[in-house]
């Protein structure tokens, strides 16, 4: 351990790493009652630009890791807002030498659940306690309450719990922050609610797209259209801020500034992460990765460039405005269901793969407030997994059912009319695919099978008795039993 100067021990949280995100946390946690915060930055002009600008905030400014330390009360507690990857591993690094065994270190940025699993399992071996906290909201949210997602040990979460239930958005009197999980849980939720708001923007987006060229309407109507869809079930922050985006006129052109955006949509990985995490779940997460797909398609300007001239259908227009409108708002609602019941479906997989206790209802809850995908029916979600925690997917939770059941007709219209009109709404289109082969008496996996036993001899089960078979394809085709996995 480093020697630290002498420095009075009076600060009951620390922050280290203070940019936008960082410094609006460190000022929510100084804001509550009870809370005094260390911040430490590597570059010291951050420290001090924070400390000049909120003199009235419960702030402990230090210049070193030792002092930085040595200013926390025991058990210490760090909550590391750094960029991802190297730059986290080097800030724990330091503060393993200058921390002891009991002490807390949290990692609040948006880290690979695997890395926090690695983090977790070395800092372990020095008897400190390492926690992967996903925090959602952005910077309004760390500011005035975001979604908090913890997991790591149950005796981080003794110390730390009533810290971030201090800072964290309030629904319904619940603060929304919950243990979720050993090592990697928090960051692997976190993970998963990005995917969901992937699907859940691209969806929007799609909407938004077909009123816009099915009815000619303008952004500024389109924006009304989404204002009164949030007085609904829509209800949420996405649909919220989109009425906003679609009403901002560009200064310089006069023109809708959504028409003056390139259209070509960037990310920063984590619902990439999302999709191969799926994938080696063996989880079908199609509305997640239809949404990742699509922004790597609007992101490749050559190949549109070229593609420019393929014929494509001459389009319509819409007879029937308000109800083709009404059609495009049940089928994103549909479509919604679909991306979340597939997220809940990676959680589960997630936790039964990585032995983590994770209560969904839990997760839906704290989703509530704060999060990017924050939204009503989110209740309806809590309320599925206290009916039945055991349900076995989402969207057959008696709620949802009956809201895909009201919804299915439009929902396959719309569909149906944006292949006509040659409008590319991958989402809705998946969304419903996967639904109808969730409800699929029988799939062509059958022949899929068939095949794969042709041409590599990897067997198949049959419906009418039990074993593993393979037929002599190259042979004279008659079936014989094996030790096969029928995979």
């Amino acid at each position: 351990m480093v020697e630290a100067r002498a420095t009075e021990a009076q600060a009951n949280i620390g922050v280290v790493g203070l940019a936008v995100m960082g410094s609006n946390l460190a000022r929510n946690l100084a804001s509550r009652a009870g809370n005094t915060v260390a911040v430490f930055n590597r570059s010291h002009e951050k420290t001090d630009t924070l400390l000049s600008e909120h003199p009235e905030a419960h702030f402990v400014g230090t210049t070193t890791y030792a002092e930085f330390a040595a200013s926390l009360t025991k058990p210490r507690a760090a909550l590391i807002m750094v960029q991802a990857g190297a730059g986290t591993d080097a800030v724990i690094d330091e503060l393993v030498k200058v921390f002891e065994p009991g002490d807390i270190i949290v990692d609040g940025g948006n880290s690979l659940f695997t890395d926090t699993i690695r983090r977790e399992k070395a800092v372990r071996e020095t008897g400190i306690n390492f926690v992967g906290a996903g925090i959602s909201g952005g910077e309004e949210g760390a500011l005035r309450g975001p979604s908090i997602m913890p997991g790591g040990s149950d005796e981080s979460w003794v110390t730390l719990g009533p810290i971030l239930e201090s800072i964290a958005a309030v629904v319904d009197g619940e603060p929304c922050v919950t243990h979720v999980g050993h090592d990697g849980a928090g960051h692997f939720v976190k993970m998963i609610h990005n995917g969901i708001e992937y699907a859940d923007m691209q969806l929007i987006g799609e909407a938004y797209d077909l009123i816009r060229r099915g009815t000619g309407k303008s952004p500024t109507e389109i924006a009304d259209i989404f204002a009164e869809w949030n007085t609904g079930e829509l209800e949420s922050y996405l649909i919220e801020i989109t009425a906003e985006v679609l009403r901002q006129v560009d200064t310089s052109t006069g023109k809708p500034l959504v028409d003056m955006i390139l259209d070509q949509a960037g990310s920063k990985g984590t619902g990439v992460w999302t999709v191969q995490t799926a994938l080696d779940l063996g989880i079908p997460v199609s509305g997640i990765a239809e949404a990742v797909f699509a922004r790597s398609v609007s992101s490749k300007p050559a190949q549109r460039a070229a593609a420019a001239a393929l014929p494509g259908p001459t389009a319509s227009p819409v007879e029937d405005v308000d109800g083709f409108i009404e059609g495009v708002r049940q089928a994103l609602y549909a479509s919604k269901v679909i991306a979340y019941s597939q997220g809940f479906d990676a959680i589960v997989a997630g936790a039964e793969q990585y032995d983590w206790d994770i209560k969904k209802g839990e997760i839906a809850k704290i989703w509530r407030g704060g999060c990017i995908i924050r939204a009503r029916f989110l209740n309806r979600i809590t309320e599925a997994y206290a009916e039945d925690p055991s349900l076995v997917s989402l969207v057959t939770a008696p709620f949802f059912t009956d809201v895909v059941a009201k919804a299915q007709d439009s929902w396959r219209n719309v569909v149906a009319d944006a292949a006509h009109a040659g409008i590319p709404a991958p989402v809705f289109a998946s969304s419903l695919a996967y639904y109808d082969s969730l409800r699929a008496d029988r799939l062509p996996a059958a022949l899929t099978q068939g095949q794969r036993d042709f041409f590599g001899a990897h067997t198949y089960k049959r419906i009418d008795k039990e074993g593993v078979f393979h037929t002599l394809w190259s042979g004279d085709r008659t079936e014989i039993e094996t030790e096969g996995s029928g995979h």
